[in-house]
């Protein structure tokens, strides 16, 4: 291991914003912050954003930074990567701002029933051939629904047409609520918002000429006609 990791594995431990489970602490056990985020974390009842597989960071806090009326919680298990995210956090005395260093599939064990009111998932592994692995597969869409409010929103941006087309596809199947699905964020000027905030990995999709989608869906099916 090289030296700046250890170096940033090191400083992680101090930081009051990053949450490292052990793997008996989520392995078919509930984490004990588990319904207990908005307490004994943010210290109030603001909705809670979650970004999955975050990398470094930098979509959650500047979510955190144009939504000061929210919570943030990035997740990811590389802990050399949320160093930076959560070092940013520090620095700013961010308080609406958490990581969580863990893997996604034990989710269920960090988040209680309606204690999340949207999630982010942006430019995740496609997982073209590992369907379980997708992070909005059927598998994954069922443990969030655990957790996510009833109307809550899932927002995937990615360069992946593979991974955008498969949700959009997954969803009517399945009679989602799509809300918006858009195969060219920046072609269309459709970015806005958080929308134009654009991470290490967006920045090098856009410089290889790869477009940009943005897929907007609930997890409850549409009312019949």
């Amino acid at each position: 291991m090289g030296k700046d990791k250890i170096r940033r594995f090191a400083e992680n431990e101090t930081f009051r914003c990053l949450y490292q489970p052990e793997f008996e602490e989520v392995f078919r056990k509930d984490y004990k912050l588990k319904g207990k985020w908005h307490q004994e974390v943010f210290k109030n009842d603001n909705p809670i954003v979650l970004e999955l597989g975050c990398g470094r960071g930098e979509y959650t806090v500047e979510m955190a930074r144009r939504n000061p009326g929210a919570n943030f919680i990035g997740i990811d298990i590389k802990g050399a990567r949320l160093w930076r995210g959560a070092k940013s956090a520090v620095e700013e005395n961010m308080a609406n701002v958490a990581f969580v260093r863990c893997r996604i599939e034990f989710i269920e064990s960090l988040f209680d029933q309606d204690e999340i009111s949207s999630i982010w998932i942006t430019f995740a592994d496609p997982q073209i051939n590992r369907e379980n692995k997708r992070l909005t597969g059927t598998v994954f869409l069922e443990r969030y629904r655990k957790f996510l409010i009833h109307d809550g929103i899932i927002n995937l941006k990615t360069d992946s047409q593979f991974l955008h087309e498969y949700t959009l596809e997954l969803a009517k199947a399945n009679n989602y609520d799509v809300i918006e699905a858009n195969n060219d964020i920046y072609g269309s000027g459709r970015a806005e918002g958080v929308l134009t905030i654009r991470t290490h990995y967006e920045e090098y999709f856009l410089a290889q000429g790869f477009p940009i989608t943005y897929m907007a869906f609930r997890i409850i099916p549409k009312p019949l006609l």
